[in-house]
């Protein structure tokens, strides 16, 4: 990074939307937001944003929370309190509860930056960067504020290429060849082609830089329109779009990969099969994000416990683990884990198999346990002999099974077995 690269992100403030629950994630987001919702071993799905931000040499943050922001809340307190108010460093938990009327909650994105203009005036940056808590990727965003001050643009839009039948869940732009915004429509029906490429659409990122003032003037003239829906994608980006100078910034030219990554990465882990698929991918040889990058930490919370041990050395009972990814604090006890993931203090009993399997923090596997494809939410007791993933009829009638034949099973649907 140059040094006018350098000092642009330093003069720049990170305000990261994380409020969302992402109910599409099911029973998942029952009792966390879908940015806390656990991810790659040790990681929780904010991490990603928060980790870009820091590693691009933005070093103010705020975060907007919502919905259950408990379970995020302490997380930020425990891994993100390294911020030095001496270095000009700062981490914010915003909750949706500074409003002076009746209406606490955020009515949407853009409101949600707008109860907040006091607290980034009293920082005064001169840019601030909007992004989304909910999507896996690694991204230099001191790129993309640069391209935002060489072009003299409004707005600087994050964005990806998709297909374009897959375009229709997000907002979408149509751009000339010189990456300026001709328009801007949120989840179209017949989404926009890119010049050049007829199968592929410009998706945005949810990712927004605007230079400060601009865009709390833009804001207060926002909050005072009756008809706005006070959102980035639906009122502000379209208006500037119309009316000003919008840039698109496609995510190809920040990505952040290091020499093992083929393609620019970015997931919307928004569904049961989207998450699974991410972090089982994980485990592949070569997989498609490398967490093994040290120029590019993905900084977290990070636990204190014991190495992983796996234990017992006897015919049909070993503690085995292929292809797999395995936390500190577990213990393979006589189990054999077939491409899996396994978080912090998870514990396999004797002769269970596992395959594709997911589990969040300290679950528990008991004994002849047969489980493929599934995700385990933490903390979750399965019970000896259980079998998951042979019989899809009986496994869609005790969990939560998705169209992909994958199982999302929560302590709730364990202890209805019982009854």
């Amino acid at each position: 990074m140059d040094q006018e690269t350098q000092r642009l992100a330093q003069q720049t403030m990170a305000f990261v939307l994380a409020g969302g629950r992402g109910s599409r994630l099911q029973e998942l987001t029952d009792k966390r937001a879908k940015p806390a919702v656990y991810f790659g071993g040790k990681s929780r799905i904010i991490d990603f944003a928060l980790s870009n931000a820091v590693n691009s040499g933005i070093r103010r943050i705020g975060v907007a929370t919502q919905y259950k922001a408990h379970s995020l809340i302490r997380h930020l307190q425990r891994g993100w309190s390294f911020f030095r108010a001496e270095r000009n460093e700062s981490l914010d938990i915003l909750p949706a509860s500074q409003r002076l009327d009746e209406e606490n909650w955020y009515r949407g994105t853009a409101d949600a930056v707008t109860q907040n203009i006091d607290i980034i005036e009293g920082y005064n940056p001169k840019y601030i960067i909007i992004l989304a808590g909910d999507h896996i990727y690694k991204q230099d965003y001191s790129l993309m504020i640069r391209q935002h001050v060489e072009t003299g643009a409004d707005v600087t839009v994050g964005c990806i290429a998709v297909p374009r039948q897959e375009a229709t869940g997000f907002g979408v732009m149509k751009v000339d060849n010189n990456d300026r915004i001709l328009d801007f429509v949120e989840k179209p029906a017949d989404p926009p082609a890119m010049p050049g490429h007829p199968d592929q659409a410009l998706a945005s990122m949810g990712i927004y830089v605007f230079e400060t003032a601009y865009l709390i003037e833009l804001l207060r003239k926002d909050a005072d329109n009756p008809k706005s829906s006070n959102d980035f994608g639906k009122d502000l980006i379209p208006d500037i779009v119309r009316n000003g100078k919008a840039m698109a910034h496609p995510f190809s030219r920040s990505c952040v990969r290091s020499g093992l990554e083929k393609e620019p990465y970015w997931r919307d882990v928004g569904t049961v099969d989207a998450f699974w698929q991410a972090n089982v991918d994980l485990t592949d040889f070569t997989p498609a994000l490398d967490l093994y990058d040290n120029t590019w930490p993905i900084w977290t919370y990070s636990e204190l416990t014991p190495p992983a041990k796996f234990i017992h050395n006897e015919e049909g009972r070993r503690g085995l683990a292929l292809s797999s990814m395995v936390s500190g604090g577990c213990i393979i006890s006589g189990s054999q884990l077939n491409r899996c993931l396994l978080f912090t203090g998870v514990r396999t009993h004797s002769f269970s198999t596992l395959e594709g399997v997911v589990s969040m923090p300290y679950a528990e596997i008991g004994r002849n346990a047969y489980l493929k494809d599934v995700v385990i939410d933490r903390g979750v007791v399965i019970p000896e002999g259980l079998e998951v993933g042979k019989d899809p009829e009986l496994d869609a009638r005790r969990f939560r099974r998705t169209e992909n034949g994958v199982c999302l099973i929560t302590q709730a649907m364990i202890d209805k077995l019982a009854d």
